[in-house]
Order: C-alpha cells, then sequence, then structure tokens
C-alpha cells in the first residue's frame, strides 16, 4: 500500500507539470462557460436534450444538459488524454525500464499510475460542474428545477441530486480510464494509445445506433453515461442506476486485469 501511494504521489507531481494536464482542465471549464455564453447570447436553450429547455428557468439545469454533452466526445477526450499517456508516455521518454528496475513491485507501480488518471478525471469533472453551475446561476439564477417526471424540485434538494449524478456519471468515466491503461501499457506511444480509447468510446457509441444491436446496449460502457437520469425522477428510479454500476464494475475489473497482467510481464529490457 506504501508503495503505491509512494507513485501517487509522484505521477500527481508529473501531471502537474505536464501540458496535457491543462488542456484537459482547459476543456473541462472552456466548454460550460462557452455554452452559457452561447445561450445568454441567443437567449435560448437547446430542445432535444434533457433540460435544455429548462436553462434559462433554472441556472441547475446547466450542469445536467452538460453532463449530456460531454458524454459524446468531451470526458472520453479529456480522460483519454492522461490514461492514456500515463504509462506510454515512459516508452516515449525512454524511462520505462528506469521505473520498473526500482525496488517497488509491477503492481504498485501500475496501482498508483491508475489511481493518479482516475483522479485527474475526477478534478476535471469537477471543474466542470463548478464553472456550469456558476455559469448557471449567473444567467438564470438557482431556482427550482423541473424534473423529467415533471415535478417541481427545491434549489437544495435539486443540488443534492446534482452531486449525487455526477457521482453517477464518474462510474463509466472510471472505465474509459481503465481501458486508457490497458491501451497505454500494450501501446509505445501515448498518440496512439489517447486515440485507440477515443475511437472505442466512440464504436461503442457506434454499436448504440446500429439497428439490430439493441440486445447489447445495456451493456455497452458508454450507454452508462445515462443512468444519472434516474436521480431525476420521481420517485427515485435506481434501475439504470443500479445496473450502470455493475455494468461499468465489469468494465473496470476486466481492463485493470488485462492492464495488470501486461505491465507485470513487460519486457523491461525491451523498454
Amino acid at each position: 500500500m506504501s508503495g503505491t501511494l509512494t507513485v501517487y504521489r509522484w505521477e500527481l507531481r508529473k501531471l502537474l507539470s505536464q501540458k496535457r494536464t491543462y488542456i484537459g482542465l482547459l476543456f473541462a471549464t472552456a466548454i460550460p462557460a462557452i455554452f452559457v455564453s452561447t445561450v445568454a447570447a441567443r437567449n435560448h436553450g437547446p430542445q432535444d436534450v434533457p433540460f435544455g429547455r429548462y436553462v434559462l428557468e433554472s441556472g441547475l439545469a446547466v450542469p445536467l444538459v452538460l453532463l449530456t454533452f460531454g458524454a459524446y466526445w468531451l470526458f472520453p477526450l479529456i480522460t483519454a488524454l492522461v490514461a492514456g499517456d500515463i504509462v506510454a508516455s515512459e516508452d516515449h521518454n525512454g524511462t520505462l525500464k528506469t521505473i520498473l528496475t526500482r525496488s517497488l513491485d509491477r503492481a504498485p507501480i501500475f496501482a498508483g499510475k491508475a489511481l493518479a488518471a482516475c483522479t485527474y478525471a475526477f478534478v476535471a469533472l469537477v471543474a466542470m460542474a463548478v464553472v456550469s453551475l456558476a455559469g448557471g446561476a449567473i444567467i438564470s439564477g438557482f431556482h427550482p428545477l423541473v424534473s423529467l417526471s415533471g415535478t417541481t424540485v427545491s434549489t437544495g434538494h435539486g443540488l443534492v441530486l446534482i452531486g449525487a449524478s455526477f457521482l453517477v456519471y464518474f462510474v463509466p468515466i472510471l472505465g474509459i480510464a481503465a481501458i486508457g491503461l490497458v491501451f497505454s501499457t500494450i501501446a509505445r506511444n501515448s498518440a496512439g494509445a489517447v486515440v485507440a480509447t477515443l475511437m472505442l468510446s466512440f464504436v461503442l457509441q457506434l454499436v448504440a445506433i446500429l439497428p439490430g444491436l439493441g440486445g447489447i446496449k445495456p451493456y455497452l460502457l458508454t450507454n452508462q453515461f445515462f443512468a444519472w437520469h434516474g436521480f431525476l425522477r420521481t420517485p427515485t428510479d435506481w434501475a439504470p442506476i443500479t445496473h450502470a454500476l455493475w455494468v461499468c464494475a465489469i468494465w473496470i475489473a476486466a481492463s485493470l486485469a488485462a492492464g495488470v497482467v501486461v505491465f507485470v510481464r513487460r519486457d523491461v529490457a525491451g523498454g
């Protein structure tokens, strides 16, 4: 455990010194700022996404709209930027051999890197939540919110539901991070690992809309990004939430297991 924490702290310091770290955080904060500015300028919200019609009535709707937009490319990209790079960059820089020949076992090294990638994704998600809530407060104020069931939710309760929604939304992000780690461990360059992670995310989204494949849609990782809708129904619909938790758990466990196996067996002499 101490070895994992040592690597974790070391990886966090590395992330703070890398440009791609701030590129991802820039996306996480700029997109909600651009969205809020556009809504304010047009005085019109998106009508074809959940809560889009309410963004000018309650600022609480803004982060919920952005959860939908973020599922398609924003958070897969932000997560892949670090998860797909965190091992592969060691190959590019020629430092992987040095790391793997240190006194620490390989499993704690992999665990520390995984924790750092997940921490980064969580910070990016929190940054988006803060900026979107602040923007929503500016253009609309924190007024009661109309739920997906048509009932009115008080401001305080709405904030609690938004927090719960973001936490559930983070679970499939962990799945994307785990997949990124697998590609990062297999690949010899970070660009390939990042692109592969993004492409798999897009392929899963494409499969979800193809005719004749509806039977597998509930088990696709990207489909779990919308489980938070259950919190915004009255009463709370726990079915999609619990379903997302165990589906994501399978994706995460399988991906991390594959990543650990590859990393532990990595040929040090070959990089």
